[in-house]
């Protein structure tokens, strides 16, 4: 009797570690090529997946069907767009932006985006609930366009904006390390190690960082915006505790 409940026990325990192990398989594999081979994406932003990988940005995010998420400085919507796809009809995409473009605003008309909300506003003043309700924050190669006061003051709103376990992506064009904010205007990258401790010292905890966008032969001394999809570029996860 002991041996078959002790058999019957472990049979049932091995089952859930494999049906977990079989959910974290399917979610680090999870395959975003139907939402970029949309027909409806501009061209000009397929054009950008080689270098951006979207795909495996959001792969290593974590970002999956019914999260609440934001992107921050949305600009026309490159992300904001996949985002919509992704997260599907149970999620939520807030698209954040000083000011709406043209071009964005007539652009999340479309039925398919009915999932998205506009935000405008200075980042600063970042407009986000600040419940603990989203699941997912992103600034992708807009960091270094904000002033460092300005910086601070978002990711204490974004801190405010995410659950707990939540996580704040931060992309960006990587400057010398050690350099600070030398680069931010002159060349538009900014030093990764200044990014951490910025984002740290806000409340958040660095939880990994991915090498999908590095590029090692980037000496960091060029004008990211002069020289476009050259740049090694610094992937960033922070985790709200």
């Amino acid at each position: 009797m002991f041996n078959v409940l002790s058999q019957r026990v472990y049979t049932f325990g091995l089952g859930l570690i494999l049906a977990f192990a079989g959910c974290a398989m399917t979610r680090s594999q999870q395959d975003f090529s139907s939402i970029l081979a949309d027909k409806e994406r501009p061209e000009t932003e397929k054009a950008l997946d080689s270098t951006r990988k979207p795909n495996e940005v959001l792969a290593f995010y974590g970002v999956k069907s019914g999260d609440k998420v934001a992107d921050i400085f949305a600009a026309r919507g490159y992300y904001t767009a996949i985002l919509s796809q992704v997260v599907g009809p149970q999620g939520l995409v807030y698209a954040v932006v000083p000011a709406s473009r043209p071009e964005l605003t007539e652009r999340m008309k479309n039925p398919k985006f009915t999932n998205v909300r506009l935000v405008e506003g200075p980042l600063d003043k970042l407009a986000l609930p600040q419940d603990g309700s989203l699941d997912f924050a992103l600034i992708h190669l807009n960091y270094h366009d904000l002033s460092p006061d300005a910086r601070i003051a978002m990711n204490k709103r974004i801190l405010g904006t995410l659950k707990r376990g939540g996580v704040y992506g931060v992309v960006d064009h990587s400057a010398k390390e050690g350099s600070g904010n030398e680069a931010v205007k002159t060349l538009h990258r900014i030093d990764k190690l200044l990014v951490i401790k910025e984002v740290t010292g806000s409340g958040f905890k660095l939880a990994k960082e991915g090498t999908m966008l590095s590029r090692p032969e980037d000496k960091r001394d060029f004008n990211v915006n002069k020289e476009r999809n050259l740049s090694d570029r610094f992937v960033l996860a922070f985790e709200k505790p």
